[in-house]
């Protein structure tokens, strides 16, 4: 090959630029479901869609995946089934924490969770991005404009330990289980606990409509998104991950202004900027080692290593 054909020929977006497109796709979905969510929060409450979310999210990718629990170690099934408490604790936890406290203070509180794995996880450049991106939530959410109560401080603070467990067990069932079926043992998991919650809630107020708007609402603001970070946990180390988390009060104030019509005020756009350049330091500095991922014994070797690791 020419110097010339060399230097003209199209560069391959690196393994930390795809695990970041990820993220985002993942974080818009969640911001666009939500915005979608608002008239059935009205009638089922915001525990009951919530939950009803996580169950049909359960369903689907099992029906999808059908992993065969056979084929996983005991020790990556309870893995798997402690993802999918924490998966439904931050969501449940989260939803108690905006019944009691403004929207800006609990998003706040719960980005403590990213935020700790950002600072503690491995990565250069970490402590500097994860500062930018603090400060650009904390424009964001403006939380010194609410009140803070209690029992609501106390959900938002049990939602970002869930989240930050989250990020951490997503990235080690990946690494251990092929595919998706650590997702299709966990979502169900987390399915189950989000409909014992939101049964006292939401059950005396279903419709035959009300199921099928929930079931496209999960599929677009749950099992898509879980996904997307189930992969790109496989290429972003967890502090450029948690970092990134930073994007999504960003993307909801994008979506509401589309969406719902709600126009963001100097500090935000402020806040937006920031993230949105600690986002882009995470991506470049946080692509995963390479490592050899641990087996699960059902995990068989590979003719095509090269295809494998395209997963």
């Amino acid at each position: 090959m020419s110097l010339l054909e060399h230097r003209t020929r199209p560069r391959l977006p690196t393994s930390s630029t795809i695990g970041a497109l990820m993220a985002v796709a993942s974080m818009s979905t969640v911001q666009l479901g939500l915005a979608l969510s608002m008239p059935v929060v009205d009638r089922l409450g915001a525990l009951g869609t919530s939950g009803l979310r996580l169950a049909w999210a359960g369903a689907l990718v099992w029906v999808l995946v059908r992993p065969r629990l056979r084929d996983f170690t005991a020790r990556d099934l309870r893995a798997c089934a402690l993802l999918g408490v924490v998966s439904a604790g931050m969501m449940v936890f989260f939803m108690q924490a905006i019944d009691r406290l403004p929207l800006g203070t609990a998003s706040a509180l719960e980005f403590l969770g990213p935020l700790a794995v950002s600072l503690f996880g491995p990565g250069s450049g970490r402590v500097r991005w994860t500062a930018m991106a603090g400060f650009g939530v904390l424009a964001l959410t403006e939380p010194w404009h609410g009140g803070i109560d209690a029992a609501g401080a106390g959900f938002a603070l049990a939602a970002a330990a869930c989240w930050a467990a989250y990020i951490m067990l997503t990235q080690h069932v990946g690494d251990r289980v092929t595919g998706l079926n650590g997702l299709a043992v966990s979502l169900p998991v987390a399915g189950l606990i989000g409909l014992f919650a939101a049964a006292p809630s939401a059950l005396g107020h279903l419709t035959w409509q009300l199921l099928a708007v929930m079931l496209g609402l999960a599929a677009l603001s749950a099992v898509l998104p879980f996904v997307l970070e189930f992969l790109a946990l496989r290429r972003l180390a967890t502090s450029a991950f948690g970092t990134l988390m930073s994007l999504e009060p960003a993307i909801a104030l994008l979506v509401g202004l589309l969406v719902l019509g709600q126009i963001p005020g100097p500090a935000s756009a402020a806040g937006v900027a920031l993230v949105v350049v600690a986002g882009i330091g995470a991506t470049r500095t946080g692509a995963r080692p390479a490592a050899e991922p641990h087996a699960s014994q059902h995990d068989l070797p590979s003719p095509e290593p090269s295809a494998q690791a395209a997963l």
